[in-house]
């Protein structure tokens, strides 16, 4: 019996294929879907291995937890979620200036890999039901990181992600900063 997925589940289920072939082995990681909240969980006794899961079919989602995992440090990555705080939908102003804060470097990776998969990137403030207020100084700082990451070196997971990424889908050649437009996000 032939089963056939969503359009948009192809998309993230070649995206798990790649993030495993790469990571699967050589970092004991993999790439689930489906979970009605995004989390990290690592390896344990009912899973051999580390698990970045996305929120349902959502291709940004995955791209957004795997910029988290790029980041994380080696300590980071044997704890749930990275053991970072997370304080959920309905942030007063002080609260999401400083999810905005650790959020520019995720957020820049998940704009670069986007590209690079020949998606659109959308910043995501995560507070629908708090104060978001002015996004600009968010939006700057995404921006100058994602032209920080390019003209320097990206986190080496998320590179080796990005290459593939690219590759697959015949987007090389827009990885280049000037395709990174500020007004865009």
């Amino acid at each position: 019996m032939l089963v056939f997925l969503p359009e948009d589940s192809l998309k993230i289920q070649n995206l798990a294929d790649t993030f495993d072939s790469l990571f699967k082995e050589s970092e004991n990681t993999i790439l689930q879907w489906g979970a009605a909240e995004p989390i990290y969980l690592p390896c344990d006794s009912d899973c051999l291995f580390n698990r970045v899961v996305a929120r349902d079919d959502y291709y940004a989602s995955a791209l957004h937890e795997v910029s988290h995992w790029s980041i994380a440090g080696p300590a980071r990555r044997t704890q749930v979620d990275y053991g970072y705080w997370y304080n959920g939908d309905g942030r007063n102003e002080a609260q999401q200036r400083l999810f905005e804060e650790v959020e520019v470097k995720p957020q820049a990776l998940e704009w670069i890999l986007s590209q690079a998969s020949g998606l659109r990137f959308k910043i995501s403030a995560d507070n629908l039901d708090g104060e978001m207020g002015d996004l600009t100084r968010f939006k700057d700082k995404v921006f100058a990181q994602v032209q920080i990451y390019l003209q320097g070196t990206l986190p080496e997971r998320a590179e080796r992600l990005k290459e593939v990424l690219a590759e697959e889908s015949k987007r090389q050649c827009y990885l280049a900063a000037h395709f990174f437009n500020r007004e865009a996000i």
